[in-house]
C-alpha cells in the first residue's frame, strides 16, 4: 500500500510517499520538500507570504511525487491540518495541504486523513528513532512549538497529554532571533550551531527561567542581545543559547521522569537536530533511553503526515 503525506508548515512545503509492506513494515519510497524563502534580516514570515510560497511549490511537487509513483495507485492521501490536536488549533498555511489533499482525494477517489503537524513531528519520530515503546516522553523542540508531552503509544494511534511548554518564545524563535542578530539568514540553527563549535570559554553563561514543566525564553533571548551589544564573542553567544535550551530541558525531563516515572524520551522538532544538545541530555540524564531520530527527519517535513495515513487506514 502507498500513502501520500503533505505538511504545508510556516517554513517548508513538503511531500511523501509511504510504502507499507505485507509485515506492516513502512519505507519511504520518496519525499522532497521545498523551503520558503525569508529575506536576510527577517526573523519569519506572514502567514500570507507563506501561503502564497506554498502555492506556487505545490505543484512542483507534485509533478515529482507522480514521477516517483510509476505503476502504483495510492491507497489514501494525509495532510497536516493544523498545529495541534486541540480544540480551536489552526494556522492558514496548514489549509493549503488541506485543500490540495483534499481535492486529489476527491479525484482519485481515495480516502483522504487529515493529522496535526505536531502527531506527524512525532510520528516521524517513532519511525526513524524506532521508539516503539507504549509510553514515552515527547520534547517537541521547534520555531512553532516548545513543549514536554506525554505519550501513549498504541495500535497507531497516539494518545497525547500536554504537561508543559514555554510561557513566551519557542525554542526555535531563541535560536533563530540571537542567529538572526548575528546576521545570518532565518531559520539560524545550522549556522548558530556551526558558530557554537568555535566556542573555547564554554559559551556565555545564560541564566535559565523554569518553573515546573514551564519554560522561558524571553529573558535570555534579552540577556545574549546586550552582552551582543556589550561586545560579547559571537561564538560564546551562540554556545549560551545551546547550552541554556539543554539545561532548560534537562530540568523538564527530570520533573517528567520523577513525577511520572517514564524512562523513555522521545526528542523531536527542528532545535532536536543540534548534536551539542543532544549530547547535553544524554549524558545529563543517563538513566533515561533517549530517542534522537535522524536529523533529516525533525524537522518539518511530510513522512510523519504519511505514517499517520497508514495507520490510520490499518
Amino acid at each position: 500500500m502507498f500513502f501520500l503525506g503533505i505538511d504545508t508548515s510556516n517554513y517548508v512545503t513538503s511531500m511523501a510517499i509511504v510504502e507499507t509492506g505485507a509485515d506492516g513494515d513502512h519505507n519511504l519510497l520518496w519525499e522532497q520538500r521545498i523551503g520558503l524563502k525569508v529575506p536576510k534580516g527577517n526573523r519569519g514570515l506572514r502567514q500570507s507570504e507563506a501561503v502564497f510560497q506554498h502555492l506556487k511549490n505545490m505543484p512542483l511537487l507534485w509533478e515529482e511525487a507522480l514521477s516517483n509513483l510509476p505503476g502504483h495507485k495510492l491507497c489514501g492521501i494525509a495532510a497536516s491540518v493544523k498545529p495541534r490536536n486541540i480544540e480551536d488549533s489552526y494556522m492558514p498555511v496548514f489549509q493549503i495541504g488541506k485543500s490540495f489533499g483534499q481535492s486529489a482525494a476527491f479525484l482519485l477517489d481515495v480516502p483522504f486523513y487529515g493529522c496535526s503537524h505536531q502527531d506527524g513531528h512525532i510520528a516521524a519520530g517513532i519511525w526513524s528513532a524506532k521508539c516503539f515503546a507504549e509510553k514515552f516522553l515527547a520534547l517537541h523542540l521547534s520555531g512553532g512549538t516548545t513543549e514536554i508531552l506525554q505519550v501513549v503509544f498504541s495500535k497507531g494511534k497516539l494518545d497525547i497529554e500536554l504537561l508543559g511548554g514555554t510561557t513566551d518564545l519557542n525554542a526555535g524563535q531563541f535560536v533563530d532571533r540571537i542567529g538572526v542578530k548575528l546576521g545570518f539568514f532565518f531559520p539560524a540553527g545550522k549556522e548558530l550551531e556551526k558558530l557554537a563549535a568555535q566556542s573555547k570559554k564554554g559559551g556565555l553563561i545564560v541564566p535559565v527561567s523554569v518553573k515546573g514543566y514551564h519554560t522561558s525564553f524571553s529573558g535570555p533571548t534579552t540577556f545574549i542581545e546586550r552582552a551582543l551589544d556589550k561586545g560579547a564573542a559571537p561564538e560564546e553567544a551562540a554556545r549560551g543559547v545551546e547550552t541554556c535550551i539543554a539545561q532548560s530541558f534537562l530540568k523538564v525531563t527530570r520533573k517528567a521522569f520523577e513525577e511520572k516515572k517514564i524512562q523513555n524520551v522521545l526528542v523531536t522538532g527542528g532545535v532536536a537536530a543540534n548534536t551539542y544538545i543532544k549530547k547535553y541530555l544524554a549524558e545529563g540524564l543517563p538513566f533515561l533511553n533517549f530517542f534522537f531520530p535522524e536529523p533529516s527527519f525533525v524537522g518539518d517535513n511530510a513522512v510523519g503526515a504519511a505514517l499517520l495515513g497508514t495507520w490510520e487506514a490499518i
